[in-house]
């Protein structure tokens, strides 16, 4: 970051973002989302995108491995057990949808594009043998890249797709999970890797009315293109006579409005909270670049990029974008040595002067005063995450969009004719729920089912007991299960990052059980503990900052604490030496091998 101004009035920018954090908290106590089951369930989470209705004879045997979930964190952790070791056929993948992808499988929104580095998103370029078109990808060379990786590693010959995972329970006697499906299978596995994320479901606003509305309406993860017309890449002609209404502001509304806005015959898009919205300014790959590349540049770059916005000093930003322009020297949600962090004054006007640059960007690009000062958003430059994008604020210039900012208050009610905000109704032919992912319906929603361990003892009974893990990836009682992308690992931007490490690290745990015919592999609890003291010891305490945010899935909708806890502190490069080294130093103190102690 650049230097602070000193023309900054910080007192007068907390009180200003404490104005308008206390919008939000005075309708806290208003239902926040649907649970999507029921009628509710049918029309918004059912999955548009498969060819048929999977029908198939079920599947009744054993497996070395059987890895729940089909996105980039169960490909991962598959293509790593293939690397150590176990037949494509010895293993089995069970996954909701009708392919490969997870996230890339079920959003297909027009002008959808990763908002990180292809190059450093993208898992395995260097072994699949394929470089990016362009520095950030499109939603269908992300979807093309997950079955990319199917092919690679042979994976779709043994998997269940368009399958439900309905339970997976520990049989002490035999030493196999059975694993048991909506269609019928029963899956006996060695193994159980749980890799569902929580980006695969629909997340739908709980407005009253939401059913009785008349028009067409749709949520964002399942658009449809059958009414809209189009594709990915935009011209929605099927909107050309249309009134539409957008609901959300967040990461996915980023990309979807402006070809919305292209097409409609008018746009609506309703807000509760800006977005802060930096320049993308994407680009083709530069083919002699790609040509230079030298066997191990990706994950060179992968933890470049990481260091560098968690404020560990690099001679060189590789990546330098809107991420390491945005949050270079900030205040690290991760910080690696936190006896080199700047002072409280420092961040604090760091953090100012960057918002600021935000907000002036804003007055740059829209040209009616009032939208623009709706389009600002007031809060710190860590409480939502950033948006990257070269077209959304100049869709508001458009004379047939409307921005309807709500002052933080959200959507009253949905009519059978459109939308009441701020005490008007505004009629509508189609309404788009842009809301985002459930990502805090908790982990039994994620995955669809419970897993049970030793003793029949359920998985959230476990946590609710004690909520300690091993690398946020094994967890006592549950012998020879590993859960990837949870709580007490790691979390980056570049999500596959964290995915590719711990998958990684279950592959060679399991590699390393098989090699001495070890059956049944089980974390000790002293291990968790030496692990919660050194998330303990590695926690950055942002709790103070995360007060003054406006409530969102990173303060926990204001509910106090920061979603951070949940992660290791040191961050995602220092999470990787950690568990390198201790599976050189701690594997046989920390995990206890054959039959339960005692």
């Amino acid at each position: 970051m650049a230097d602070a101004d000193p023309s900054l009035d910080s007192e007068a920018l907390h009180r200003k973002y404490l104005e308008e954090r206390d919008k939000r908290l005075k309708v806290a106590g208003r239902s926040k989302y649907f649970a999507l089951e029921g009628s509710l369930a049918e029309r918004f989470d059912k999955d548009i995108w498969a060819p048929g209705d999977g029908t198939r004879d079920p599947v009744v045997r054993e497996f070395e491995a059987v890895v729940v979930g089909g996105g980039f964190g169960g490909m991962l952790a598959a293509g790593n057990l293939r690397k150590h070791g176990i037949a494509a056929e010895d293993m089995c993948i069970v996954e909701r949808g009708a392919d490969f992808g997870g996230t890339w499988y079920w959003n297909r929104y027009p002008g959808l594009s990763c908002d990180t580095e292809a190059y450093c998103y993208l898992p395995l370029l260097e072994e699949t043998g394929y470089v990016p078109k362009e520095k950030y990808a499109k939603g269908p060379e992300l979807f093309e890249h997950s079955q990319r990786l199917g092919r690679h590693y042979g994976l779709y010959d043994k998997a269940l797709f368009q399958t439900r995972v309905i339970d997976g329970v520990w049989d002490e006697e035999t030493l196999r999970w059975i694993v048991t499906t909506d269609r019928g299978d029963e899956l006996r596995a060695r193994f159980l890797l749980v890799c569902a994320g929580a980006t695969n479901r629909p997340k739908l606003p709980g407005i009253p009315g939401v059913e009785e509305f008349a028009g067409h309406s749709f949520h964002s993860m399942r658009w449809d293109y059958g009414y809209t017309g189009g594709g990915p890449e935009g011209n929605l002609t099927g909107l050309a006579d249309k009134r539409v209404g957008i609901i959300g502001t967040g990461c996915t509304a980023i990309q979807c409005v402006p070809p919305v806005g292209a097409s409609a015959k008018e746009l609506f898009v309703f807000q509760r909270t800006p977005s802060p919205v930096n320049e993308r300014a994407n680009r083709p790959t530069d083919p002699e670049w790609a040509a230079s590349l030298q066997p191990g540049w990706q994950l060179v770059r992968m933890e470049n990029f990481l260091n560098v916005i968690s404020g560990v000093p690099e001679p060189v930003d590789l990546v330098n974008d809107g991420w390491t322009r945005s949050l270079k020297g900030a205040r690290g949600v991760f910080t690696a040595d936190k006896s080199k962090m700047k002072s409280k004054q420092q961040l604090d006007a760091d953090d100012f002067a960057h918002m600021e640059r935000v907000r002036a960007r804003v007055d740059s690009i829209v040209t009616n005063p009032a939208t623009a000062d709706a389009l600002k958003p007031w809060y710190g430059v860590l409480c939502k995450r950033p948006t990257f994008h070269d077209e959304y604020l100049q869709t508001f210039n458009r004379t047939n969009v409307t921005l309807v900012d709500t002052q933080g208050a959200g959507v009253e009610r949905i009519t059978p004719r459109g939308v009441i905000a701020g005490g008007k109704e505004y009629p509508l032919d189609c309404i788009i729920y842009s809301t985002g992912f459930d990502v805090s319906s908790g982990l039994a929603a994620g995955l669809g089912f419970v897993p049970k361990g030793v003793g029949g003892l359920t998985l959230l009974d476990r946590l609710a007991r004690e909520f300690s893990t091993l690398h946020g990836m094994l967890i006592s009682g549950f012998p020879n299960m590993f859960t990837i992308g949870f709580s007490q690992g790691t979390l980056a931007t570049t999500r596959t990052y964290d995915l590719t490490v711990q998958g990684e690290h279950a592959a060679k745990i399991i590699e390393y059980c098989r090699a001495r015919g070890i059956e049944r592999m089980e974390v000790r609890p002293e291990g968790e503990a030496a692990w919660q003291a050194e998330m303990a010891d590695k926690r950055v305490d942002h709790q103070g900052y995360f007060e003054e945010c406006t409530p969102g899935l990173l303060n926990l909708e204001g509910r106090g604490g920061q979603v951070y806890d949940f992660y290791y502190g040191a961050g995602p490069v220092a999470y990787r030496r950690q568990i390198e080294g201790w599976f050189a130093n701690r594997l046989e103190q920390d995990l206890v091998f054959g039959p339960p102690e005692g």
